[in-house]
């Protein structure tokens, strides 16, 4: 592409074709696994044959709840010690496909209202009364370190797509990095900060990393700028098309998007459906509106202005990586709202 008389090369890393339909899989996997291993150690070590049920319990508004459904699941055909149930508790808000598809993948549901106060107080009566492990969406280590496998598969397939050998060797080299700016949608980040280790750790500072949300659930750009964690504001109401944002980041998130981040960046409703339909028409990918907010942001006036416009590397081509995050939509709600934005 040329954008402001600027060579913009576009990699898209198209979450929406993994498993239940979005990046969250890979964390969810990587806990429910971490887990299931040591309680073999431990069944082991007591000398128990018995198959035994381990519970998991997570609060989710559909993703994730997909996600550890899923992961359950497969952890319990592959165990010949443990049986894995998870419950999820979701929001009543919460898209009907998503719930279908948590119900699908043998998970049991309890439903509460759309408040993540309600959410987060359903999960702990759950985990108290049936002695389950909490696998939290996005402040659980183990989660976070299984996202962050998303930007070490993109390093590694755009240094191959540029033929550029050993990116991992560029973190002081900038014009031999494979991606120059990485956009990445933040809700509870721990896809944000998973992957913020990976690429400071592959390219270092010669990557710039940019967080988006949507402007009605701004809690880590009013974070990042402060200096100083917030979570929503008590009186809004969370009503965002890109429903799979709305946890806010939390202590165990916050250090890393505050350290690592170069900068979290806003874009209105109106914008994300543009950007979520610009994908569905061009890509031909049915992406979620939750995944349109990084493609909203760089299609912005503000990145255009800070990043390409102002860019001082004008013979070199800007490699922008954005992280679609997920596919599951409910296509004709948000076709319908589409409409009223052309």
């Amino acid at each position: 592409l040329l954008i402001a008389k600027k060579s913009v090369k576009l990699f898209f890393k198209v979450e929406a074709m993994q498993k239940t339909g979005s990046f969250k899989f890979r964390g969810a996997l990587n806990a429910v696994k971490c887990l299931l291993s040591e309680t073999e150690q431990e069944q082991n070590e007591n000398a128990k044959n018995e198959i035994n049920p381990l519970q998991v319990v997570t609060h989710s508004s559909g993703n994730h709840a997909q996600a550890l459904a899923l992961a359950a699941k497969l952890a319990s055909t592959e165990s010949i010690l443990c049986n894995v149930h998870a419950t999820i508790v979701m929001p009543r808000g919460a898209p009907e496909i998503k719930k279908r598809a948590v119900e699908g993948y043998g998970a049991e549901i309890i439903l509460v209202e759309n408040t993540n106060e309600a959410r987060e107080e359903k999960a702990d009566v759950v985990v108290a009364e049936r002695g389950a492990s909490f696998i939290h969406p996005s402040e659980d280590p183990r989660v976070i370190a299984g996202q962050g496998t998303v930007c070490l598969e993109m390093v590694e397939q755009c240094a191959q797509i540029m033929m550029i050998p050993n990116a991992a060797d560029s973190t002081s080299n900038k014009k031999s990095a494979p991606l120059d700016i990485v956009v990445i949608p933040v809700g509870g980040g721990g896809l944000g900060s998973g992957n913020m280790i990976a690429l400071r750790g592959l390219l270092g500072d010669s990557v710039k990393i940019v967080l988006a949300e949507p402007q009605e659930l701004n809690d880590a750009k009013r974070s990042f700028y402060g200096k100083s964690m917030v979570g929503h504001d008590p009186s809004n109401p969370l009503n965002s098309v890109a429903d799979g944002l709305k946890m806010p980041i939390g202590p165990n998130t916050w250090p890393i998007i505050r350290d690592m981040a170069d900068d979290v960046m806003t874009v209105s409703e109106a914008d994300i459906l543009r950007a979520t339909k610009l994908v569905w028409e061009r890509l031909k990918v049915c992406i979620e509106p939750s995944a349109g907010v990084g493609v909203a942001v760089v299609m912005g006036e503000e990145f255009l202005q800070r990043y390409i416009v102002g860019n001082n590397d004008s013979d070199e081509v800007l490699k922008i990586g954005i992280v679609l995050c997920g596919g599951n939509v409910d296509v004709v709600k948000v076709a319908k709202m589409m409409v009223a934005v052309v």
